[in-house]
């Protein structure tokens, strides 16, 4: 079995309800086991105009391929609703693959380490709370490197 980690946002349809779907979701997955999830953050939208996001990032560990997983998770996300209209635009559920075992992930459909993790709050933040600060990414990056470079700005950590 392989740690993963899924990044997990949503600002449409009662996000929050939406997330926590997404999670039940997720322990259902076949090889797979929720290990852990995080706290649920709050931050504007990265469009102007837009309902802020509720995210949040939930640990697995799976014998699921990468590319198997990634089938698994898009249907979660058409179950809830989503629909992929426009780049960035508003979604019911947005479920992506930060973190896969320590591979480097390069296919036309996935690339992990999620190619903008390092630069989102939003992500980098509920990642902390599962994974170990030391953790050294598969491109070398260490996780509190990221996070001394993205400050703690725009973001609202929700009450359990």
């Amino acid at each position: 079995m392989e740690r993963i980690y899924i990044g997990m946002g949503s600002n449409l349809a009662a996000p929050q309800q939406q997330l926590r779907s997404a999670i039940e979701a997720l322990a259902q997955l076949p090889g797979t086991h929720l290990a852990g999830v995080s706290a649920f953050y709050q931050s504007d939208s990265l469009l102007p105009g837009q309902p802020r996001y509720t995210n949040a990032v939930a640990a697995l560990d799976s014998r699921l391929a990468p590319l198997d997983l990634l089938d698994a998770l898009q249907a979660i996300e058409n179950d809830q609703g989503r629909e992929r209209l426009e780049r960035w635009g508003p979604r019911t559920l947005d479920l992506d693959i930060l973190l896969f075992g320590d591979r480097l992930i390069d296919e036309p459909r996935l690339k992990v380490p999620h190619y903008q993790m390092h630069l989102r709050a939003f992500v980098l933040y509920p990642l902390a709370e599962l994974a170990p600060a030391d953790l050294q990414l598969p491109d070398g990056q260490r996780l509190s490197d990221l996070l001394t470079a993205c400050p703690f700005v725009g973001l609202e950590r929700l009450p359990l």
